[in-house]
């Protein structure tokens, strides 16, 4: 019994170190695939045979990426310290407070969750089209500034804040922004985490949103500026995976720095109720 419990435990094993291969070649075939040169990618071995930078001078100093990589910052940013600021704010007030029309409101932005983000494009762009804001950073912004999951996200996780707690501060004379700030706030710190982080890397991953509202070059997200520059140098590979680098680095360096809050992220959505 013991026997067959190692070998089944064993080919399991097998089975994810396989699977994990084929995931992180690609991912490894781009980054190689950046260091080599024009003759060089066609040969069969993953390692340049002649290792250069050019293609990283030529990437980022004969194109708009820097900028576009500056956009997507931007945008990626801005929407994701305005989900931080709201989205914890109208979780607490939906979990902690009373009022009229509070379960058919929240019901109401618990549907839109059923809407795929595509039907979403057309009203989008109707009301970019009437405030005027065609092809500006407003019309990248507006969408992301808030989110229906962050808010559901954040309200469950209020649900496990005693309401003690709660009452204990405001007795000790805090106000009731004192009380959520001081002491709601902090007891749903990995929950805050994986929301910065999944909305951070959903925005910088956006692309079918920043192709129908932006026209202008220079305002170009990096996905959009990516696709561009493919387009435009659709035969030299050695320059499309070494902008298909570039537009990682953000994702690479956020994975190695939270990736301990992605998979306790991931965990704590799948897992609280």
């Amino acid at each position: 019994m013991r026997f067959k419990k190692n070998v089944r435990m064993t080919l399991l094993y097998l089975a994810f170190i396989v699977i994990g291969v084929a995931m992180v070649f690609p991912f490894i075939w781009m980054i190689a695939t950046s260091f080599k040169t024009g003759t060089d990618i066609y040969s069969l071995s993953l390692l340049p045979k002649k290792f250069t930078l050019e293609n990283y001078r030529e990437v980022l100093s004969g194109s708009d990426f820097p900028r576009w990589f500056l956009n997507s910052f931007l945008v990626a940013g801005i929407t994701t310290l305005s989900v931080l600021v709201f989205d914890p704010l109208l979780g607490y007030a939906f979990c902690k407070y009373r009022f009229r029309g509070k379960e058919a409101i929240f019901t109401m932005l618990l549907s839109t969750m059923m809407i795929p983000t595509e039907m979403m494009i057309i009203p989008w762009y109707m009301m970019v089209n009437q405030l005027g804001w065609n092809n500006t950073y407003w019309s990248m912004l507006f969408p992301g500034l808030s989110s229906a999951f962050g808010i559901f996200l954040m309200r469950q996780f209020f649900t496990g804040v005693p309401n003690e707690l709660l009452d204990a501060g405001r007795i000790d004379g805090l106000s009731e922004f004192g009380v959520y700030t001081r002491i709601a706030l902090p007891l749903v710190t990995p929950a805050l985490s994986a929301l910065g982080i999944f909305t951070f890397l959903g925005n910088w991953n956006s692309f079918l949103w920043p192709v129908i509202a932006l026209d202008s070059k220079e305002k170009y997200t990096i996905t959009l500026g990516l696709a561009q520059f493919s387009a435009e140098n659709a035969s030299q590979w050695e320059l499309i995976m070494t902008g298909a680098s570039v537009a990682t680095i953000p994702i690479i360096i956020i994975f190695l720095i939270f990736q301990k809050k992605i998979i306790e992220g991931v965990q704590l959505t799948g897992v609280k109720g």
